[in-house]
């Protein structure tokens, strides 16, 4: 049996932190006016609430150094997009002024091998995935 190496939390954590901003600067550079970033209440956390030409948009951002277990977009289905669903109903209720049309976009961040830059990363901007 082979084993694996193992990544550890902390690296982890700093990939997604990585991988968050490139999100943020993407859907800046696309317009969109960052409203929050790492939103949380005991139920979870939203990675990015922006607006963008009056929608309200809920980001989820994935980010992964490889495609091993998946593409970024396979890891939200189901559940977790019923989580940033609820989430998005939280952060309204906080923030009341705020209104307008609803939209839940995916970021998927993910490294994009490219001759002589192995460590470039690719932005995939999913409007309305769930």
């Amino acid at each position: 049996m082979t084993s694996r190496p193992r990544t550890s939390h902390r690296a982890k954590d700093v990939l997604g932190r990585f991988g968050e901003e490139l999100a943020a600067r993407h859907l800046v550079k696309g317009g969109a006016e960052i409203l929050d970033r790492n939103w949380r209440c005991r139920e979870g956390e939203l990675d990015i609430v922006a607006r963008e030409a009056g929608t309200l948009v809920f980001c989820e951002v994935k980010t992964r150094s490889g495609t091993r277990f998946g593409t970024p977009a396979e890891a939200v289905v189901g559940r977790k997009a019923a989580r940033v669903r609820l989430l998005a109903v939280r952060w309204l209720a906080e923030h009341p002024r705020v209104r307008g049309p609803v939209r839940f976009d995916l970021l998927a961040v993910s490294r994009d091998p490219i001759p002589g830059e192995p460590e470039a990363m690719r932005v995939e901007h999913r409007r309305g995935a769930f």
